[in-house]
């Protein structure tokens, strides 16, 4: 087992996987910005290394200084967190050669799952469904558009590179397909250094449906369960919960065979998360697989009891598994609400100083968050300053767990999401269980 960690993210993942450290007897080094010098992590940490200005490009994506500060402090491996590093096959390979042991997967995994028109020939050949489209990155407009007539409207724009909803647009007709080409091209570009797009039909009226696997180095893999995260805005998610609601066991048990096989295909090692679409009729398609922790882990580790970013470091360190799929067990119902600093009317980030910070408690209620009263939000990172988890005995007795832990808690300083997620909660739709990734976007 490691003797000492470094973390290169920041803020409650940062938190979080201190947490674990301090659990498991190992220490942990924090490489922070100055505009995070004053945070909670850094506070925590065993160890701290500042390693550069508040922009994300001159600090958390300075892959020399992280490695630099790995070196000087002796840490023997990485945890990259979410977001930030964590998909970078690139700094995966440098920590693999400076003999830095990457929390995380192979550098190959990475760089297969990472390019979405490369993942979903993975999938194919593994036996997965996946979404109608083009066979690989599109080699211009003229493509596109060829192939979108040939498929029908409506069709959807993607990045092969990179996720979090960049460089995505879903275009309904004929006429508008050029212009979306050209915003999803800049704005890919922009985010993931890569251009490249590829093409898929559109589903209509769909759910986002998630399986957590693990896989360890001795070849033993398995899944823990479904997400269901239909909740989202602008292809951002706020709301996450396992099991997925109104799941036809038969259904379920598709996912995770096409989940493992897909794990199996790339020799998955750590924890991953393969995505999928779920349509009206239950039928389900492969859309990507993100090599790396997600930021809803907690609602998995709520219904089965598993420490995710612990299994990740056992697995990373060499240890195996030591259970197999049997072992898993499944109890109750979590629901996990995303608080951003956010307007939550129009969803415009709120950066600044928080007077006062009152978390939720009570039975069956977690709260992920490096928020403490004087901290300052800073404008230069992601809105996500807390995670409010809460598990029951079914979904009904959750929701209406949620909604009492979201009512007492209390940030003022900054406006934040809390709002909008308890209208959400009272959503006819969403109370059904029968949220899609268009039905809430469109009625709140």
């Amino acid at each position: 087992m490691f003797h000492k960690i470094l973390i290169a993210n920041r803020g409650e993942i940062a938190l979080r996987v201190i947490r674990a450290c301090r659990e498991m007897g190992i220490r942990t080094v924090i490489a922070h910005s100055t505009a995070d010098a004053a945070s909670l992590p850094v506070r925590l940490a065993d160890e701290s290394v500042c390693i550069g200005p508040p922009e994300a490009r001159s600090s958390y994506l300075n892959i020399p200084s992280i490695i630099s500060a790995a070196a000087i402090t002796d840490s023997e491996a990485i945890h990259p967190g979410y977001g930030l590093l964590s998909e970078n096959a690139a700094f995966a390979e440098i920590c693999r050669a400076c003999g830095i042991t990457f929390i995380g997967p192979s550098p190959e995994a990475i760089r297969l799952m990472g390019d979405k028109a490369q993942a979903r020939e993975m999938a194919k050949h593994a036996g997965a469904p996946v979404v109608p489209g083009s066979e690989g990155p599109l080699a211009g407009v003229d493509e596109a558009q060829s192939l979108a007539d040939s498929m029908g409207y409506p069709v959807i724009v993607k990045a092969a590179a990179g996720g979090g909803g960049r460089g995505m647009r879903i275009v309904r007709e004929r006429e508008g397909l050029a212009r979306a080409y050209a915003t999803c091209q800049a704005e890919a570009g922009a985010a993931f250094g890569s251009s490249e797009l590829y093409l898929e039909k559109f589903v209509e009226e769909a759910r986002h449906v998630e399986v957590q696997v693990l896989g360890d180095k001795n070849g033993m893999r398995l899944h823990l369960g479904e997400r269901d995260c239909s909740v989202q805005r602008r292809h951002q998610k706020l709301l996450e919960e396992s099991p997925g609601p109104n799941l036809a066991p038969e259904t379920r048990a598709g996912l995770y065979k096409a989940a493992l096989a897909v794990a199996h295909s790339v020799n998955y090692v750590s924890a991953g998360t393969v995505e999928f679409l779920v349509d009206r009729q239950e039928q389900f398609y492969f859309i990507e697989m993100n090599t790396r922790i997600q930021v809803e882990h907690p609602v998995t580790e709520m219904v089965t009891g598993i420490d995710l970013v612990r299994e990740q470091i056992r697995i990373a360190s060499g240890e195996p598994l030591g259970y197999r799929q049997n072992a898993v067990r499944f109890t109750g119902h979590a629901i996990e609400c995303r608080i951003n600093a956010e307007d939550p009317e129009h969803f415009v980030p709120s950066p600044g100083r928080v007077t006062t910070w009152i978390p939720p408690g009570g039975p069956g209620t977690r709260v992920d968050s490096h928020l403490m009263a004087g901290y300052t939000v800073p404008p230069h990172y992601d809105s996500l300053i807390a995670k409010i988890i809460v598990h029951a005995n079914n979904r009904a007795e959750a929701i209406a767990r949620m909604h009492r832990a979201l009512s007492e808690t209390v940030i003022e300083g900054v406006k934040t999401t809390i709002p909008y997620h308890l209208k959400l909660l009272a959503d006819p739709a969403f109370v059904a269980g029968e949220s899609t990734l268009a039905r809430l976007e469109q009625s709140l």
